[in-house]
């Protein structure tokens, strides 16, 4: 990538558009990838990245409003550096866009903050329609094969109805925005709530449910059948 090419600052950008960076260790499909997004209304590719360090260097000096992320790739994959991103940059979605329908990626993917998991082979005749449902905060966004495989695999875990029992009507409104994929202030705008206490009412779930992340959270209630909310399947 030349020096230059892009934007190095977030306010370089117009604040309408959804800002994208895309990486991926094949420089022949991050040009597809960039070719399909350039001139769609509404999105703008900010930068690329070859493989996960280098997205966490990029995102951190364009601040993507949306990163697609392949898992597989030399070096820091693409699950570490979802992690780091989320750590660093905790409102900046990500999309992991690869090849693998892996159960154990598709979860950990998830796991690390992923808002969504797309398989390259199904998505391409919409990637921008993709990138505009994640940016606009639809929920979270899976190719068919990989929900059928999520869904199979919640049918086949017992439920467990004792502990969300014991949530609160509140809590349960927290739980279903979070698997709608808000961020906490995001949550606190929308219920009139200060982020501190949506951070409370996280905790309690957390606690309640005897979950380590919001995600195992979402799991759980999605397995106990409270949330009616299913994830947004594309493609």
């Amino acid at each position: 990538m030349r020096k230059g090419r892009y934007p190095r600052k977030a306010v370089d950008r117009e604040d309408q558009n959804i800002a994208v960076l895309v990486v991926d260790d094949e420089h022949r499909w991050r040009r597809v990838v960039s070719a399909l997004l350039t001139g769609e209304e509404g999105i703008e590719v900010v930068g690329e990245a070859g493989d996960g360090e280098q997205a966490v260097l990029q995102a951190q000096a364009v601040i993507p409003d949306l990163i697609l992320l392949d898992v597989r790739m030399p070096g820091t994959n693409g699950i570490e550096a979802a992690r780091a991103i989320n750590r660093l940059l905790p409102t900046t979605k990500i999309v992991m866009l690869t090849a693998s329908d892996e159960e154990d990626d598709v979860y950990e993917a998830l796991k690390a903050g992923a808002s969504g998991y797309l398989l390259k082979e199904t998505l391409l005749d919409d990637l921008a329609g993709a990138v505009r449902a994640v940016g606009q905060g639809l929920g979270l966004l899976l190719s068919p094969g990989v929900a059928t495989k999520l869904v199979t695999e919640f049918k086949e875990t017992p439920r467990t109805e004792a502990a969300t029992s014991s949530l609160s009507v509140r809590e349960l409104e927290v739980l279903r925005l979070v698997s709608l994929g808000r961020a906490n202030h995001e949550i606190a705008d929308e219920l009139c709530l200060s982020s501190h206490t949506v951070k409370r009412h996280v905790a309690n779930i957390l606690a309640k449910l005897h979950e380590r992340s919001r995600l195992d959270a979402v799991m759980h209630a999605i397995r106990a059948g409270v949330l009616g909310d299913a994830p947004v399947t594309f493609g």
